[in-house]
């Protein structure tokens, strides 16, 4: 997911420093009717800078993250998958 993410601020011309971005993420598990925990929410939470005059475009990125990750599209139905952003 973080891959993703990154590749899509690259793409709109936002140098990302692999020490300085981080990704948080939590997950959620519930019991199902047969008592197992299953996951069902995912929680992303990155922290990365980006410079003021780029933060629009960043949180474009951030905007359509979820629908554009590979991860979080193949979870799509069964884990509920968030994004935010602290952009330093």
């Amino acid at each position: 997911m973080a891959g993703t993410f990154a590749a899509a601020l690259e793409a709109r011309g936002i140098a990302v420093d692999n020490e300085r971005f981080v990704a948080e993420v939590e997950g959620t598990n519930e019991m199902n009717e047969a008592g197992m925990p299953v996951l069902k929410r995912v929680h992303i939470r990155y922290r990365v800078p980006v410079p003021e005059e780029k933060r629009e475009a960043a949180e474009r990125a951030l905007a359509r993250h979820v629908e554009k990750c590979p991860t979080a599209q193949t979870l799509k139905g069964a884990v509920e998958v968030t994004a935010e952003a602290d952009w330093e």
